[in-house]
């Protein structure tokens, strides 16, 4: 490390994110000067060669920030920025920061961001406030056993949902309806108790969207979920399709979610539930990061504006707000499963984009537009896996892609579902990269031949 360059620290992040870290290390290096700082639990060696030195701590150990302090002793006189890049890292993160006396959001109020438990709590507090402002508050209570289950069933009859407190990508969510079983809702969500679980109201309100940014540029994100029991995000839209009522309270409400976790200068990705007539809102839940499933990269080029840079400005001091105006420009991030219950094998990246801009000629031809373009493309999971017809979180994917077009009268709704109904039947034809299971076999299908 060069002794005398400023130092940027980066707390905690996903390994879906690597891609970002690199972009953040890089920016900070260009625009700043800084060499980086990782802190992470078992860092791997593409750690190593993102940053310039990594320190190997768990977010969630109860010592954390003072483990963390004496292992940064060292560099204390050229820290000049901080950035908390993961759930885990939220609340411990924030406090690491204010004890180094380095820009960040509220500490005392991150745990909202981090359990939706305490998120639920909070909301609940000022419940009149939020009534009033046309925002509903679910009712929420913790979960231990499935007989919680039966006792909250019993007094909301249209139906709620179970899920865990602290965990992201679906993971454990289960919409349960009046007849569903309280054994197999329970079964969802047992695996995660030991950080809490809870069921609350089923919120009534069929399109969701996610307000979006840092500091405070915003933007509204339009998302695309599965229907049914295990309501996982297929797709994200930009730019979403909102009236000015409709982004009036979209703005309200996601401005009060950032109030209740404590968000000032930092990233934000509140999820929300909109009502049909566009004038009531309901939270799901609230992020103290950066939105995931691509969104700040297919924003980038919607709007033309580096999100990333923008929060690592923020960290540095430097408070910036550019104006997010209509490009012209349509993006999405889709989620690209498979045709039936089977093995993936995934080949080359090369290849898996090949394929990809095989889905898009076809649905470009079928949708009647020019062309519509891969902006990136990804497989999900290392080496072969199997995968089921039906997700049950965002595991259960074969793949993520973001694709673009040039057409404001596109309907990216229409396009989002082409593209994933074209991708099963490319990946179908595809024998050599997905074996169906077997038909009237009970074993699942051999993954020898990878």
């Amino acid at each position: 490390m060069n002794g005398n360059r400023p130092l940027l620290l980066i707390i905690d992040y996903n390994l879906t994110r690597v891609s970002d870290v690199a972009h953040i290390a890089s920016y900070a290096r260009e625009r700043h000067g800084a060499e980086t700082i990782l802190i992470r639990s078992q860092p791997t060696e593409r750690d190593r060669q993102l940053c310039h030195c990594v320190i190997d701590l768990d977010p969630l150990a109860q010592d954390f920030v003072e483990q963390a302090l004496f292992y940064l002793k060292p560099w204390r006189e050229r820290l000049r920025a901080g950035m908390v890049f993961s759930d885990n890292a939220v609340q411990s993160g924030a406090a690491l920061l204010e004890r180094l006396s380095l820009p960040v959001d509220s500490a005392a109020l991150a745990g909202n961001a981090y359990s939706k438990r305490d998120y639920r709590v909070s909301e609940s507090r000022v419940r009149e406030l939020l009534e009033a402002q046309s925002v509903m508050v679910p009712d929420c209570v913790e979960v231990f056993s499935v007989d919680d289950l039966r006792r909250f069933a019993d007094t909301h009859p249209d139906g709620f949902v179970v899920k865990p407190s602290c965990e992201g990508n679906n993971r454990g969510v289960m919409v349960v309806k009046a007849g569903d079983s309280l054994d197999t809702a329970f079964a969802a969500v047992e695996p995660y108790l030991s950080r809490g679980a809870i069921c609350e109201t089923l919120i009534p309100f069929a399109r969701e969207f996610s307000f979006d940014g840092v500091g405070t540029t915003e933007f509204i994100t339009e998302k695309v979920s599965a229907n049914g029991r295990y309501p996982v995000e297929v797709a994200q839209i930009l730019p979403a399709r909102l009236t000015a009522t409709e982004r009036a309270t979209m703005t309200r409400t996601g401005r009060l979610a950032n109030v209740l976790v404590g968000q000032q200068m930092g990233p934000f990705h509140n999820e929300i539930k909109l009502d049909d007539a566009g004038r009531q809102a309901a939270v799901v839940e609230p992020n103290r990061r950066p939105a995931g499933m691509k969104i700040w990269t297919i924003a980038q080029y919607v709007y033309n504006v580096d999100f990333y840079g923008l929060w690592v400005d923020a960290a540095f001091g430097i408070s910036r707000e550019p104006v997010l105006s209509a490009s012209g420009r349509r993006a999405a991030t889709v989620m690209l499963g498979v045709p039936s219950d089977g093995a993936l094998m995934p080949p080359t990246q090369a290849a898996g984009e090949v394929l990809f801009d095989r889905t898009l000629a076809r649905a470009a031809a079928l949708l009647g537009v020019d062309s519509i373009r891969r902006l990136e493309f990804g497989w999900l999971g290392d080496g072969a896996r199997r995968i089921p017809a039906l997700p049950r979180d965002n595991a259960d994917f074969a793949a993520q892609a973001c694709f673009v077009a040039d057409s404001e009268s596109l309907d990216m709704r229409s396009a989002v579902a082409t593209v994933r109904a074209i991708w099963l039947s490319v990946l179908g034809e595809a024998r050599e990269v997905f074996e169906p299971q077997r038909l009237g076999s009970t074993e699942s299908v051999s993954l020898a031949a990878a």
